[in-house]
């Protein structure tokens, strides 16, 4: 039975909008005003410990990176509750493995109270009960850490898991996990990443190409083969 590990942000939900206003609020709180959308779409699939790492070396904000996490993840939870939106497509292909018994987790680079308010806040959290932060494991993606912890957890092979990714971070990161991959990239602009070429199953147009039941079918055939 293949075993189907989620990432969650840009994947299950359109979440981004979320974490770039809660980053560009922080951001503009330690003098660093308009922080655009282009800037934060060059840290899609990175964890947001990373990304503020990053950017307080590039900005020279003095406040520690443990403060800038503290408030960006309360501006972001105050957004994720209420403002977040599963990709309908997705929400099915869930509902359907849902119902074939398939064991399922979630593993994502935001932190487990972000996880958690998501996935309540659109009753994902009743279809997908394994979940993986990477505030868990040692590693981010693209270090396969979070994936290998999801499949543990599972009790499954990584052979026998396949990741559903939408950013090249998360797409070598289940490679590097010798996971299959099923890839819907958050935009088509990144689908040419050489990452992309890793996955088994691409949809090159990112989430308005994606098709549950495509992906459904591509899944069930690859249980044939493992």
């Amino acid at each position: 039975m293949i075993s189907v590990i989620f990432d969650l942000d840009g994947t299950l939900v359109d979440s981004e909008p979320n974490y770039y206003e809660s980053g560009r609020r922080t951001l503009e709180r330690h003098g660093v005003p308009d922080f655009t959308w282009e800037q934060h779409s060059r840290f899609i699939g990175i964890g947001t410990l990373e990304t503020l790492e990053i950017l307080r070396d590039r900005y020279g904000i003095r406040a520690p990176v443990e403060q800038l996490l503290a408030e960006q993840n309360a501006a972001y939870l105050e957004l994720a509750r209420t403002r977040t939106e599963v990709y309908p497509q997705m929400r099915g292909l869930v509902e359907r493995l849902r119902t074939d018994g398939a064991a399922m987790a979630v593993a994502s680079g935001s932190s487990l109270e972000a996880i958690d308010a998501v996935l309540s806040g659109t009753g994902l959290d009743a279809l997908l009960t394994t979940v993986v932060s990477a505030e868990e494991v040692a590693h981010g993606k693209p270090a396969p850490d979070v994936f290998l912890e999801a499949a543990r957890r599972l009790g499954a092979a990584p052979a026998d898991c396949v990741v559903v990714e939408d950013a090249a971070p998360g797409v070598r990161a289940a490679h590097a996990a010798g996971m299959g991959c099923v890839a819907v990239p958050y935009t088509p602009e990144i689908a040419g990443d050489a990452a992309f070429a890793c996955a088994g199953l691409l949809f090159p147009g990112g989430q308005p190409e994606f098709s549950a039941d495509a992906a459904y079918e591509w899944l069930v055939a690859r249980r044939r083969t493992v």
